[in-house]
C-alpha cells in the first residue's frame, strides 16, 4: 500500500515510513542516554564547568527529543487532516 507523505507530497511504501520511524527513535534513544550521560557528568562534576557542560547536555537531551515527539505529532496530524480532505473530495 502505497501512502502520501504529509510534510513533502512525495509518495512512500510502508517499508521507507517503518524505516524513518526507526530510525528517529534509535536517534532519540541515543540522545536520551547521552542526556544522562549529562547528568552523571553534572553529579561528579568537581568544577564549575563540567557542571554547567553535564547540565547543558541534558538539556539538549531533553529538547531534541521533545522535537521528535513534536514532529510525529505533527505528520500525525498532517496525515490525519490528508486522509480527511482526500475523502470529502470523492
Amino acid at each position: 500500500m502505497v501512502r502520501p507523505q504529509a510534510d513533502s507530497g512525495r509518495y512512500m511504501g510502508e517499508q521507507g515510513k517503518s524505516m524513518e520511524e526507526t530510525s528517529e527513535f534509535l536517534t532519540g534513544g541515543f540522545v536520551a542516554v547521552l542526556g544522562l550521560i549529562g547528568l552523571l557528568l553534572a553529579s561528579g562534576a568537581l568544577d564549575d564547568e563540567m557542571y554547567l557542560f553535564g547540565f547543558s547536555l541534558a538539556g539538549f537531551a531533553l529538547a531534541f527529543n521533545a522535537m521528535l515527539i513534536r514532529r510525529h505529532h505533527n505528520r500525525v496530524d498532517a496525515a490525519r487532516a490528508l486522509a480527511k480532505a482526500a475523502v470529502r473530495h470523492d
